[in-house]
Formats: C-alpha cells, structure tokens, sequence
C-alpha cells in the first residue's frame, strides 16, 4: 500500500500543494475559464440561444458594436459612472482620513457610512426610486431648502438620469472604499505619528508624507476596481429605469441582447469586448503606477 511518508519532504510538499489547488482550479476551470472560451466561440456566430445550428460569421458581431450606434454610444454612458467612481474614491478617503483620528461619534459615523454597502441593490433601486421621484424625498428637501424653483425630472430628462444614477452608485459603494482606506490607514504604526508630531508636523503634512505613501497600494487596488464597476455597471439603472431614457450601459445592453432579442452571438461578443476593455485599462494602470514607482 502507498505511504505518503515514505516520500521525501520536497515530494510530500508537492503532492499536498498540487492537491489542495486541484478542486479550486477544477471550479475555476469549469465555472470561467471553459464559459469564457465557449462564449468567444460563440462571438463569431449568429447563435439565437436555442438552435443547435450556428453558423459561423466571422466577424459580422463585433462590426456591429461599433458601427452600430445603438451599440456603441453605451459606451459614453460609463464615463458618468467613471467620474463618480474617483469622487467617490476622494471621498471615501476623507471620510477614512478623518474618522482614523481621535473623533466624537467615530463608531457611529463608520456605521453611517459603510451600512449603504451592506443594503441589497434592488431595495436601494426602490429607495431611490422614491427619492428621484417628482415630489419625492429629493424635491421636498429642496423645497425646505427655498431651492424649488430648481427642481427637475431626474429620473424624466436624459440629461439628469446618468448623474443622478451615478450619485445613487456613489452612495452605495462609498461604503466599501472608506472601510478599505480606514484599515490600511489604522495599521500605519502610532510611532510614526508622534515622530511627527515632535516635528512640527501638521494633519496635512501627516497625509502627504506618512498616509498617502503607506497606503499607496490600496489606493491603486481600488482604483483598478472603480474603473472596473464603472465599465461594467448594471444592477441600479437595470432596476431604476430598465435600461430606458438613456441611462443603458454596455452591460445591460449586453443581457438584452441575449435575453430579449435572442441575438446571444452578438451578446458574447459584447461580452468578448467588455472583457477586453477591462483587461487593457487594467494592464495600463498598472503600467502607469510602475512607472511612478520607479
């Protein structure tokens, strides 16, 4: 019978490391990477979802995302979500920033803070669904304030929609950026503050030179990760407004034209597409942040 122990070290190390790894690669294979070449494959076809014939049309699929306008002015869409996702990274860090110190109420506010991000997307869908509303909760407030006269239809004119869904999405994902900001900020080491501070340092000095610096990384990290949402954004103008007036992003785009026109070639090329564009944007990033470091 075999005995494991009887194996050099190196080998048993081997076998326990290539074992732990099988399962998750096994689950990555067949949940992403097999999906993934299967929809490429089918990027090049006319496939309807149902048929068991596709004929191949090379690449008739993706000239028609940027021919075609209906496809391609998504894309203009995300730019609203892109500016939203870097202040809302501004701000999630001057709420970490500032909630890291010695502040009244900080357990609160933190709360305060990140409970948006714990809230399910279609229930935040239907609270601002009532908020963007005419009279609703935005418009009342505005009145109290003696601002009436500069109510509008937020959710009506599709030049407001994509603001007021990118302030929706800022609200919800703050959240999740402030608690990433705040606990690389708290584990920057107390030393360093006092040295500081015996140095005439003042609070601004202590973010350029000791904050900023120790939690680089993070930053960068969720940088890469807002301009990703912000490329593929879907759950609240899919909820809020079905995609209509405007406010259709690429992805929605996508899930309609596989699930409502059966076009589920044209949708995996759309797919093949988003998935590029994020890959590259990311390699970019990187690319620049390397270049600042050296």
């Amino acid at each position: 019978m075999f005995r494991l122990s009887k194996l050099s070290y190196k080998t048993q190390r081997k076998i326990l490391i290539t074992s732990f790894l099988f399962i998750p690669l096994l689950l990555l294979t067949v949940f992403s990477y097999l999906p993934s070449i299967n929809m490429i494959y089918y990027s090049f076809t006319d496939w309807n979802g149902f048929s068991k014939h596709k004929d191949i049309i090379g690449l008739e699929n993706y000239i028609t995302i940027f021919t075609n306008p209906d496809y391609f002015k998504v894309f203009f869409v995300s730019l609203y979500y892109l500016v939203g996702s870097f202040l809302q990274l501004g701000l999630a860090l001057y709420f970490a920033t500032i909630l890291s110190a010695k502040v009244r109420l900080k357990s609160f506010f933190k709360g305060v803070l990140f409970f948006p991000y714990l809230l399910n997307g279609v229930a935040i869908g239907f609270i601002f669904l009532f908020f963007f509303r005419p009279d609703g909760s935005l418009d009342s407030l505005m009145k109290l304030l003696g601002l009436g006269n500069f109510t509008q239809l937020w959710m009506g004119n599709p030049k407001l929609i994509n603001v007021s869904f990118t302030f929706t999405s800022l609200w919800r994902y703050m959240g999740y950026n402030f608690v990433l900001f705040l606990g690389a900020i708290q584990s920057i080491p107390g030393d360093i503050y006092e040295a500081a501070d015996l140095d005439g340092a003042n609070k601004w000095h202590q973010f350029k030179y000791i904050i900023f610096p120790s939690i680089k990384p993070i930053i960068e990290l969720n940088m890469i990760l807002a301009v990703k949402g912000a490329i593929s954004v879907f759950e609240i103008p899919y909820i809020m407004a079905d995609g209509g007036n405007g406010s259709a992003t690429f992805v929605i785009q996508t899930v309609n034209s596989a699930f409502k026109y059966n076009r589920y070639g044209l949708a995996s090329a759309m797919g093949v597409v988003l998935l590029i564009i994020i890959v590259i944007v990311t390699l970019i990033q990187k690319a620049v942040f390397k270049e600042r470091e050296a």
